[in-house]
């Protein structure tokens, strides 16, 4: 697939990074020529410093035989026009990365399906839904869900107390075989492990466990948590992520919501209609305990400042909040979650390169994400007629090492695999690897 990627900030590098090993023909659009050399020293991509709105560089790029163009800089005018030009020159597809919630109004996808702009991205209300998913499952580090939960992914750490540490996945098996699951991936510190049955639990490994929806219970269980029901919450930040994030949990939850401006306050307790939206600097450990921190189930930091998101999510944790959640603005800070000791670090731009990779991927590709805080990343495939994958049981084939079947998803029913299970053509198939095993994985599908 040829792809044009427009920005080379942290979604564009991401995205670069995600694909550099993959058989696409990428091109990376920056103005800033700093921008593209830290490209350069991690990918083998084409660059091209110039102006994504410009048809001299769109057509320097060979915009008119080219599948997928993907805007994504920090300016959202520059994103929908580049989307438009490269449509009108001929390219297949374009995605646009926004800053406006009404883009992504189902009201205006068609106006913009005739501009010329496929999908639109809206960063801040996908870090929502996904706070939002972490509340509603309170001892989870990370959930996603499959053809709306039909198989689930939770990312749980292991405590001390977890009723699996020091056996073996094979031993966690047998004793709760009544549960139907399949880790599919361990973080430890620094490195990811798809595991085999020997492989040990370890306390505070991340976990990351595949399941169906009558299971979960009994899977938070195994690994030590409680999933207590969170009925309090304060949230530090009233930009877009706060705002939206206050509105979707208002009418189920408690919210107090923290804001240092004063207008942006007043504009915000006009909005949320059961959000109680305080004036105040979050960092203030007095307006904290004022404002009863000590009896919040969970602590959401999503300021436009990664280190006082981190900092103001140490404190809650130090005051004993059960669920700390921060927005950080590297992808890199992610992995840091284990060592520094909070529950969940999330970042906007990941989370939107993820998103994007879907239109990126081969047709038979329904979704694709990346484990946050992990080397790992998470296919959903279609099972082809005659394709490798359904020519012999699972034990039977030679799927890469660095790779594993968690399950599928057969006639609307989730079904977690084991060895002796026969993939059919239409099946839906989710498969966790490494990075360097993508491209052997993708050849059974094909």
């Amino acid at each position: 697939m040829k792809i044009i990627i427009s920005g080379a900030g942290e979604v564009g590098f991401h995205l670069a990074k995600q694909l550099s090993n993959e058989e696409h023909d990428i091109t990376l659009i920056d103005i800033n020529s700093n921008q593209l050399e830290r490209v350069n020293e991690s990918t083998d991509l084409l660059t091209i410093t110039g102006s994504s709105t410009s048809i001299r560089t769109l057509r320097n790029a060979h915009v008119e035989n080219t599948d997928l163009v993907v805007a994504v800089t920090s300016s959202e005018a520059v994103n929908v026009n580049t989307s438009i030009l490269a449509k009108k020159l001929g390219a297949k597809k374009t995605v646009a990365r926004v800053s406006s919630a009404e883009y992504v109004s189902s009201d205006y996808q068609d106006m913009f399906k005739s501009l010329g702009i496929d999908h639109m991205i809206y960063p801040e209300e996908l870090v929502a839904n996904e706070i939002v998913k972490l509340i509603e499952r309170s001892a989870a580090t990370d959930i996603l869900e499959f053809e709306n939960g039909k198989l689930s992914l939770l990312g749980l750490k292991l405590d001390q107390k977890a009723p699996v540490i020091h056996k073996t996945m094979r031993e966690a098996a047998e004793e709760y075989a009544s549960a139907s699951f399949r880790i599919v991936a361990i973080q430890r510190g620094v490195r990811t492990i798809i595991p085999s049955g020997e492989d040990i639990f370890l306390p505070n490994d991340q976990i990351f466990v595949l399941t169906t929806h009558d299971s979960i219970e009994e899977i938070i269980y195994i690994s030590g948590k409680d999933n207590t029901k969170i009925e309090n919450i304060m949230i530090l930040g009233g930009g877009k992520i706060g705002r939206k994030t206050a509105k979707l949990l208002e009418k189920s939850i408690s919210v107090k919501l923290i804001e240092s401006d004063r207008d942006k306050s007043i504009e915000l307790a006009d909005y949320l209609q059961n959000t109680l939206v305080i004036q105040g600097d979050g960092r203030d450990i007095d307006l904290l305990a004022q404002e009863s921190i000590i009896d919040m189930d969970a602590f959401i930091a999503v300021t436009d400042d990664a280190e006082t998101n981190i900092i103001t999510c140490l404190m809650a944790k130090h005051l004993q909040v059960n669920k700390t959640i921060a927005q950080v603005d590297k992808a890199d800070y992610v992995p840091l979650t284990q060592t520094i000791g909070l529950d969940t670090l999330i970042n906007k731009k990941l989370i939107a390169a993820n998103n994007i990779s879907r239109f990126i991927r081969r047709s038979n590709v329904i979704s694709m994400a990346t484990l946050q805080g992990a080397d790992a990343e998470v296919f959903e495939y279609v099972a082809k007629t005659n394709s490798s994958i359904t020519k012999h049981a699972i034990k039977d084939m030679k799927f890469p090492k660095n790779a594993i079947i968690g399950g599928i998803i057969r006639d609307g029913e989730g079904i977690i695999t084991v060895g002796d299970t026969q993939i059919r053509e239409n099946d839906k198939v989710v498969v966790f690897a490494l990075p360097g095993a993508i491209n052997k994985v993708e050849k059974f599908f094909q």
